[in-house]
């Protein structure tokens, strides 16, 4: 199997898969939690079950295509429910083919036809591993039912796809740029010191993600440039270059229609 990961504390690993994208594993003392499934060409399940004995849950910060279709390895995953149009849509032929197209190398056939396991309902609120915590925060942004996941012990934030040095805010599901900042913003609440994110293999300081959730003001918006990169799914998008090589592609409409609430 192509997979990778690495260790960044006791207990956790970030773990990539051969078509580039990232989850994480947290093993406490009692149970573990797998956080996304990634593109599911190859047995994400048996790789986990190498790492760790313990009870496994599988949960998804949202219901995109990257993040769930490595779902099919489990007999069941957990997503908040304001997502679970999101993963039926994206765990779908469509999606299936197109994955398919990008990473057969890696994947055979039974890809396109394996049955996806129930989504079932993700509760808010912390989950005790033993003697480590997994804290569930609903965050509505790139998807409607996005979520991120706090590890108190570690200071540590899984921020799923409302974070990423190149983050996406245009899909159709998507909140406007103004909603979605209005939400990432109670996460500078939390008194994280490091994140993990989807796309990309590495820990990263607090200061990567605070400086894109504070630089995404109305003024660096309304400035935004346009980008190409929603055409595929018929958005018309704009981007904003932030600090530390950051970029922050969104939808422009939604952001528009938006500008006048209060």
């Amino acid at each position: 199997m192509a997979f990778r990961s690495f260790r960044p504390f006791p207990g956790v690993w970030h773990i990539q898969d051969a078509m580039g994208v990232c989850m994480t594993l947290l093993a406490g003392r009692d149970l573990a939690l797998l956080v996304d499934t990634g593109y599911g060409a190859e047995d994400i399940g048996a790789y986990v079950r190498a790492l760790t004995d313990r009870p496994l849950t599988v949960m998804l910060t949202h219901g995109h295509h990257d993040h769930a279709l490595g779902s099919r390895w489990f007999s069941e995953v957990y997503l908040l429910p304001e997502d679970f149009p999101v993963y039926t849509t994206y765990t779908g032929d469509f999606w299936r083919r197109d994955v398919w197209g990008r990473g057969r190398e890696f994947a055979d056939e039974r890809f396109l036809t394996d049955p996806m396991p129930p989504a079932l309902p993700l509760a808010e609120g912390d989950m005790d591993l033993g003697a480590l915590t997994a804290r569930i925060i609903p965050c509505p942004g790139h998807t409607p039912g996005s979520a991120v996941v706090y590890v108190p012990e570690y200071k540590l934030l899984l921020t799923g796809d409302n974070w990423n040095p190149c983050t996406w805010l245009f899909f159709r599901e998507a909140l406007s740029a103004r909603d979605y900042r209005a939400n990432v913003e109670r996460l500078l609440a939390l008194p994280f010191e490091k994140a993990l994110c989807a796309h990309q293999f590495q820990m990263y300081d607090r200061d990567m993600p605070e400086s894109l959730w504070r630089g995404i003001t109305d003024e660096a918006l309304s400035a935004a440039v346009p980008s190409e990169a929603g055409q595929r799914v018929g958005a018309e998008t704009r981007q904003v270059f932030l600090p530390k090589e950051q970029v922050f592609v969104f939808d422009w409409q939604k952001f528009m229609r938006g500008r006048g609430r209060a």
